[in-house]
């Protein structure tokens, strides 16, 4: 197996977005290194002051957004009419295409709130593409188990496992993968993608 070189250490800043709420960011920080990536942001804290302000409506165009909740609940609104709840596990992968105007708002008042988004250049031929979006329950999500690790696969496969994000113009890959003590992972990742490992 191959080798693939580290070309950036990134130490994720403190940033607040929507209306108020304090996270960690990372790609979005530094100049363009990671195409498609445009951004990836940790927001998490256990006191609400922190996130109850939540992300009123706003506009995305042209993106991809993918949000990764590990903890607390928040509600999803848009200009669709679509609207859900995400809770701890759930993924919920939004193609904006032409655009759309959406909120994420906690469905809480206290409690620990702990999650991900990255964001992900759609190419220009999409960009008006209709938007639409892909739900994903955390019990549906499918999971590797080994002595070694665990592999939660939201996007791509990994051995048996194979994630429920499908029919992308692109292969994405996103995984949660949680090791043991002094245990390694290993995966062959295809020459064509670029990537990263958040830690």
């Amino acid at each position: 197996m191959d080798n693939i070189e580290v070309c950036k250490i990134i130490d994720p800043i403190n940033a607040s977005d929507g209306a108020g709420v304090k996270l960690k960011r990372s790609i979005g920080v530094e100049p363009n290194y990671f195409d498609p990536f445009l951004m990836l942001d940790e927001f998490g804290s256990e006191n609400s002051e922190d996130y109850i302000a939540g992300f009123p409506p706003h506009p995305h165009r042209g993106i991809e957004t993918v949000t990764y909740m590990l903890a607390g609940d928040f509600e999803h609104k848009d200009s669709t009419g679509g609207e859900g709840r995400m809770t701890a596990g759930d993924v919920q992968w939004m193609k904006t295409g032409s655009g759309i105007i959406h909120s994420e708002m906690p469905a809480m008042k206290e409690g620990k709130l702990h999650g991900f988004q990255l964001w992900v250049n759609m190419p220009a031929k999409l960009k008006m593409s209709k938007p639409e979006y892909i739900y994903i329950d955390a019990d549906k999500m499918s999971v590797h188990k080994d002595d070694d690790k665990q592999v939660k696969v939201i996007a791509g496969k990994f051995e048996n496992a194979e994630g429920p994000v499908k029919g992308h113009n692109v292969e994405p890959v996103y995984f949660d993968v949680e090791l043991n003590k002094d245990k390694e992972f290993n995966f062959k990742l295809p020459s064509t993608h670029n990537t990263f490992i958040y830690l």
